[in-house]
């Protein structure tokens, strides 16, 4: 029985704490990273020297620190820290939350509510917030690690600040490392090779970082472990990328963008890292065709056929040996010489489309199926091009009261070199046509 009941006025162990809890910051200065933020200079360090902390989201990924920094702004102002989730919290919830910091308020005590992935609220729970952040029933730190702009409406971003927290580097996991080495009272079993392993398994997750650290320690061990001996008892984290999130956005921003630098180990590290997070290879598929019409166009034809050539052989192949042939089209693609004439041409082409939209085609290049049509002038006075010297008439194609445009302007660059030729030469007999 007495195993099953406290022994009256003996203290109860305290349970088992995880180390990331024993380790969390207890002020500010402590916290690792984010300098840019928490420094003298920074926008929260600024707000904690002026005593003015307003309303804020932090986004950034997941092991930055958000939730440690929301408790420890709440103890810097002398605030009522209440924490919630987006995802187990309801409309009731809320209301009882609400009054609860209102009657904070009229005890004279502010409430800091922090909310976790406050992106998970719909729009109408997010607009509930509002009215009590006006009248300074909560102070609101919403944190997330979604795009700010795309998840969280207008009027909501416009009462707090966004305060972008960035992934923790290889130095401030290593610091993190040591903090946990000097809580647990000893040194990692890992020699220097497997110790850089294990900081770069985490991937600028602190908390993750710590969590790989128990594991290690909970292990007995005779020596310290190695790289490739770390390797096979530790699954490395998986990384970050979201296929409907601004990850996707920004790494297929970073392959088409080294793709147009002519950096093709940067497009295949990239190409590589999609196909890691589990991207379709034909969403990569298609956008590697499209970068070969926007980037290098007439430049290299070639590489557009090379692009639907590595797609169908993807489809005939499948996965993993067809994302070889995408790889391919990829680093010819980032060889070949870049245009964007065609391009740029085709948009200013729209843009006068809609500009003279109304404006009919000159009569001498209008059909005329009907007898009518030919008595009222269609087709009237065209010249057959072939039947001209050079097989060029240059005749006018615009309609009567729009200016000649100049939209194609190719670049002296692969294969528009030549076409850049054929536009000066039909420039020169197109002159030489109308002034005859």
């Amino acid at each position: 029985m007495s195993d099953l009941f406290d022994t009256p006025g003996k203290p109860v162990p305290e349970a088992p704490r995880p180390l990331a809890d024993r380790l969390r910051p207890r002020t500010l200065s402590e916290v690792i990273g984010q300098g840019h933020v928490l420094g003298p200079d920074g926008p929260l360090g600024a707000m904690i020297a002026a005593h003015s902390l307003s309303s804020l989201i932090l986004w950034g990924p997941p092991g930055v620190g958000k939730t440690t920094i929301a408790r420890l702004l709440a103890h810097e102002s002398d605030l009522a820290f209440v924490q919630i989730s987006a995802i187990f919290t309801g409309v009731p919830d809320l209301r009882k939350m609400f009054e609860s910091a209102k009657i904070r308020r009229q005890n004279g005590q502010g409430t800091l509510l922090f909310v976790d992935e406050i992106h998970r609220f719909n729009k109408a729970q997010q607009d509930g917030f509002l009215p009590y952040m006006e009248d300074g029933t909560i102070l609101l730190v919403g944190a997330t690690t979604e795009n700010p702009s795309f998840e969280l409406n207008a009027a909501l971003l416009s009462r707090a600040q966004v305060i972008i927290l960035e992934r923790l580097n290889l130095t401030d996991l290593e610091l993190l490392a040591q903090r946990a080495e000097k809580d647990l009272n000893r040194a990692l079993p890992l020699n220097g090779d497997a110790r850089e392993a294990l900081i770069e398994m985490a991937d600028g997750d602190g908390r993750a970082l710590l969590n790989l650290i128990e594991q290690i320690t909970a292990w007995k061990l005779d020596k310290p472990l190695t790289r490739d001996q770390l390797a096979t008892r530790l699954m490395r984290r998986a990384s970050k990328y979201d296929k409907s999130g601004e990850e996707h956005y920004n790494l297929i921003s970073a392959l088409h963008k080294s793709v147009r630098g002519s950096d093709p180990d940067a497009a295949l590290y990239w190409f590589a890292r999609m196909l890691e997070g589990g991207e379709d290879p034909r969403f990569l598929a298609r956008r590697i065709t499209r970068m070969a019409v926007e980037d290098i166009g007439l430049a290299d034809p070639q590489a557009q056929q090379i692009c639907l050539e590595s797609w169908n052989t993807y489809e005939r192949l499948g996965s993993p040996e067809g994302e070889l042939a995408l790889a391919q089209a990829l680093v010819y693609l980032a060889l070949a010489p870049k245009s964007n004439a065609v391009y740029t041409a085709y948009k200013a082409a729209r843009a006068s489309a809609r500009e003279t939209g109304s404006q009919p085609p000159p009569l001498h290049i209008r059909n005329a199926p009907t007898k009518l049509m030919k008595d009222i002038g269609y087709g009237a006075g065209y010249a057959y091009d072939h039947d001209a010297e050079d097989s060029f008439s240059g005749q006018n194609y615009f309609p009567d009261d729009m200016k000649r445009p100049i939209y194609y302007t190719p670049p002296e660059r692969g294969f528009e070199r030549e076409l850049k030729k054929r536009i000066d030469y039909f420039v020169k007999l197109r002159a030489k046509r109308n002034d005859s």
